[in-house]
């Protein structure tokens, strides 16, 4: 098969390393990619956004997958992409679409109310106990969810959305949400419509700098399974909440085929859902396709076909972790076009691999090309083990300012009803 993977950061790298230890892929594309995965794909000089330039491509190469792809476009020209469609992705793209789903099936979440007009939104905002969660209907680009302290932060979260227009359309309509007290918890699912596959339990580091301070980023390291996570969570977690909401999808006439991420906060009175997302997370996904021992394409595959029920996915017991590199600075301003060096002698390591995210290759070198550089990931028998073999291999790495995280899964994080950006 030929495979067209969507995307330049670690997660779109983590999947191509996988699909490509396919006996049935014999070809893939990532587009736009990066130094990482030109090591094990071709790259394809087209932007994650230039969907008619994806489609294209698509069609005049044959390709028989696309991943990480929007699939209303890729439908219309009958071409095979693993992703929902529009309707069914609005779980994700309108905060308020999934707050109403949620409260019609009883799925447990942050009691919240939604306003159209800011003057409402700021009289109910001064009868709340704070802190608040304030958010952007629809996506801003990991921007528009504020946690307002008290209430002067809260006229101005809902001035700069409803009335600025910071994020133009996207904000015109806000949540507000009580804040849940709590850790986090990543759940990935690959949903056929009607059955689905859990994924292993993992754990993401949101915050940039050690014990959970500094300001809310892409994520900057991952452990699987996750310490907060158990058996009666994981029950609870689809009688309540997985099962429900596809039964309301069902209902709305909407049939979910892809990948359902729900970000989960797991409280005195158990988990809640925080948002969804209709990805693969990043960096989970780097920590959580190392311990997948079945064949990534196969399950792809069911999910489009509605076959899950005939699936089961088959996991490596030991456990993993992931640190990521990023640029000095990230996530506020960082300098790029720093060579990286020391990654062969990291790569020697047994039970390691390195995925690249903001790189590129420029006069036979690696070189720094965004906000997070790598992402390092080590198998270990122990949570400890394989935190201890992750950071041996990011000694071994070397470029000017690099920045990472010294508390990975060390089970101290804090984070508490922080949205995913």
């Amino acid at each position: 098969m030929k495979i067209l993977v969507v995307g330049s950061g670690g997660r779109e790298h983590a999947l191509a390393w996988k699909l490509g230890r396919s006996p049935d892929a014999k070809r893939i594309f990532c587009a736009p990619g990066n130094a990482g995965t030109g090591e094990i794909a071709e790259n394809v000089a087209i932007s994650v956004g230039d969907l008619k330039a994806l489609v294209r491509f698509a069609r005049e190469n044959r390709i028989d997958l696309t991943v990480v792809g929007p699939d209303d476009l890729f439908a219309a020209e009958k071409l095979r992409a693993f992703g929902p469609t529009k309707s069914a992705a609005r779980i994700e793209a309108s905060k308020i679409f999934a707050k109403e789903l949620m409260r019609a099936q009883k799925i447990p979440t942050a009691e919240a109310r939604t306003f159209t007009n800011s003057k409402d939104a700021l009289d109910y905002c001064e009868r709340l106990e704070f802190p608040v969660v304030i958010k952007a209907d629809g996506l801003a680009l990991g921007k528009g969810v504020i946690i307002a302290a008290d209430a002067a932060e809260a006229r101005s979260a809902i001035d700069e959305m409803m009335t600025q227009g910071r994020f133009g359309d996207a904000g015109r309509r806000i949540v507000v949400e009580d804040f849940l007290r709590g850790t986090e918890c990543s759940l990935h699912a690959l949903v056929d419509g009607s059955s689905y596959r859990l994924l292993e339990s993992a754990r993401d580091h949101k915050r940039a700098l050690d014990g959970d301070q500094g300001p809310n980023t892409g994520g900057m390291g991952a452990f699987s399974p996750a310490n907060n996570w158990n058996d009666k969570l994981q029950s609870q977690f689809e009688t309540k909440i997985m099962q429900p909401l596809l039964s309301g999808l069902l209902q709305q006439g909407i049939t979910f085929r892809g990948l359902l991420y729900p970000g989960l906060i797991i409280t005195s009175d158990g988990a809640r859902v925080l948002e969804f997302n209709c990805r693969f997370g990043d960096p989970e996904t780097q920590a959580l396709l190392p311990r997948m021992k079945s064949d990534l394409l196969p399950l792809l595959e069911a999910t489009m076909d509605g076959n899950l029920a005939k699936c089961a996915i088959e996991w490596d017991t030991r456990a993993a972790v992931t640190v990521v590199l990023a640029s000095g600075g990230y996530p506020g301003k960082y300098e790029t076009g720093k060579t990286v060096s020391g990654l062969d002698d990291a790569a020697k390591l047994e039970d390691v691999q390195i995925f690249h995210a903001g790189t590129k290759r420029a006069n036979g070198d690696v070189k720094t090309a965004g906000g997070r550089v790598l992402a390092v990931t080590a198998l270990g028998s122990t949570l400890e083990a394989a935190r201890a073999r992750a950071y041996e291999a990011v000694s071994r790495i070397h470029f000017e300012n690099c920045h990472y995280r010294r508390d990975i899964a060390l089970g101290n994080s804090r984070n508490t009803g922080l949205s995913r950006p």
